[in-house]
């Protein structure tokens, strides 16, 4: 990745055996532009599909873009499930080849007696993984099961932990990147604004100074303000 690089760094990026794309995105951070986020990551991979050539005739498989979100996006306050497709005016799908569906997790309130069917039961587990002792269902069902098995990083294969590691290398990288230019930021901007103050303090004694009758030459000695600088209070 480099200084200005726009390649999406997607949370979990998965492709059918028919070759669709399925990417999931977990944020937990308000985003004041997250819908166009998930329209510019379902686009990159929708054109990166693209092959050189007169032969390809643009055989694009579908694109699916699953967005969890600890916010409300706005425009949607109460919606669990957001559900975006390509339609015309009058309500007709134009192409199947995109689909973005955001779940706000905020949005689901239901306890784990409340729950009836599977896909409550996915959210109530996504979103109460933190805190969970044990896997709410896990002897009713195997997937939930093999869920409770894979959430440990422990539990993972030694292949399994390297493409782990590198991926949250990568994450963490990105994110000293960005908290080191914000910083770095702070820091001039707090130095330009220290320097400001100094300027008007000393420019402050210099016109009182010049109030009591002191010569130019005594000003200029005592604060290192130029004569024109002093001439101009």
């Amino acid at each position: 990745m480099y200084d200005g690089d726009r390649s999406p760094i997607y949370d979990i990026l998965c492709q059918t055996e028919s070759g669709e794309k399925i990417i999931v995105e977990m944020q937990n951070r308000e985003h004041p532009n997250f819908k166009e986020r998930m329209l510019y990551y379902a686009a990159e991979a929708l054109t990166r599909q693209g092959e050189r050539g007169t032969e390809w005739a643009y055989d694009i498989k579908a694109v699916y873009l699953i967005a969890f979100t600890n916010f409300l996006i706005s425009g949607y306050d109460g919606e669990l499930r957001i559900d975006v497709r390509l339609k015309t005016d009058d309500g007709r799908l134009f192409t199947d080849r995109l689909r973005m569906i955001c779940l706000q997790m905020p949005c689901f309130e239901k306890q784990v007696d409340d729950c009836n069917s599977q896909f409550e039961r996915w959210i109530y587990v996504l979103k109460n993984m933190e805190t969970l002792n044990r896997m709410p269902w896990a002897a009713k069902n195997s997937v939930f099961q093999r869920l409770a098995e894979i959430a440990e990083v422990s539990a993972m294969t030694r292949e399994e932990r390297a493409k782990y590691d590198s991926a949250l290398k990568r994450y963490r990288d990105t994110l000293n990147s960005l908290q080191g230019a914000e910083a770095k930021g702070l820091a001039e901007g707090m130095a330009k604004g220290i320097a400001k103050g100094r300027a008007e303090g000393r420019a402050e004694v210099a016109r009182r100074m010049k109030q009591r009758g002191m010569t130019a030459e005594e000003i200029a000695d005592i604060t290192g303000l130029t004569a024109e600088e002093i001439q101009g209070l």
